[in-house]
C-alpha cells in the first residue's frame, strides 16, 4: 500500500488505557497509521499543527478545555480538519454542539473496534457519520425548546447545590425571577422538581457537574 493511502490518525484523550487501545486498533489496520497521540487539547491542537493528521480522534472531556472547544479551535485555523468526537457520554445537546462546529462523527467509546474503523475511513472520505443510536438521541429532543443561557446559569447554580436567595445573590436577581427561571426549566425539560431537571440536564450534557 503506497503511503499516500494511509489514513494519518491524531488520537486526543486523557486516558492512557484508552490511548492504548485506540492505537492498537489504528496499528493494526494495514491502511491506517497513527502519528501522534495527545492527552490535553492545547497539545491536540499543537500536535494537529505539527502533523496535519487526516482525520482526528478527540475525547469530548479533555482535563484543560472541552473536546468541542478543541475541535473549533483546530477548524478554525484548518477549516478542511475531519474529526471525529469521541466519549461516553450519550447527551445529545453535546453531540449537536458538536456537529454544528464541525465534527464530522460522534462515536461512543462503548461501541466496537470494527465500527471505529469504518468511521475512520468513511470520515477520510468525506462522509459524515452519526451512529444509529446517537442520531435517535439528536432526534428524541430536536422540536424541544431550548433553554436560554440565563436558565442554563440558574440550573447549573442549582446542581451546585445553591439556594435560591444565593442564586439571586450571584446573578443579581430578585428570588421571585430565579423561581420563574426554575419553573420555566423545569415546564422545558418536563421535569416535576428541581432534583429531577438537574438529573435530565446532566444527562443530556446541558450542564456538567
Amino acid at each position: 500500500m503506497t503511503s499516500q493511502s494511509i489514513i494519518r490518525v491524531l488520537s486526543i484523550d486523557d486516558h492512557p488505557l484508552l490511548r492504548e487501545g485506540i492505537a492498537t486498533i489504528i496499528q493494526s489496520q494495514p491502511d491506517m497509521s497513527l502519528v501522534a497521540e495527545a492527552s490535553y487539547g492545547s497539545e491536540g491542537i499543537q500536535q494537529y499543527r505539527r502533523h496535519l493528521p487526516d482525520v482526528t480522534l478527540m475525547d469530548l472531556r479533555l482535563p484543560d478545555m472541552s473536546g468541542i472547544d478543541a475541535l473549533i479551535a483546530i477548524r478554525s485555523e484548518f477549516p478542511d480538519a475531519r474529526i471525529i468526537m469521541l466519549t461516553t457520554f450519550e447527551g445529545d445537546v453535546e453531540i449537536h454542539r458538536a456537529l454544528q462546529a464541525g465534527a464530522y462523527g460522534y462515536m461512543l467509546k462503548s461501541m466496537p473496534p470494527k465500527d471505529l474503523v469504518e468511521m475512520i475511513r468513511s470520515v477520510h472520505s468525506g462522509k459524515k457519520r452519526v451512529p444509529p443510536e446517537v442520531a435517535a438521541h439528536l432526534a428524541e429532543h430536536l422540536g424541544d425548546e431550548s433553554l436560554t443561557a440565563r436558565e442554563i446559569e440558574v440550573l447549573s447554580l442549582v446542581a451546585g447545590g445553591n439556594r435560591n436567595r444565593d442564586i439571586a445573590e450571584r446573578l443579581f436577581i430578585s428570588e421571585e425571577t430565579v423561581k420563574v427561571h426554575i419553573r420555566h426549566v423545569m415546564e422545558k425539560l418536563g421535569a416535576s422538581d428541581r432534583t429531577q431537571a438537574v438529573a435530565i440536564a446532566v444527562r443530556r450534557g446541558i450542564v456538567q457537574l
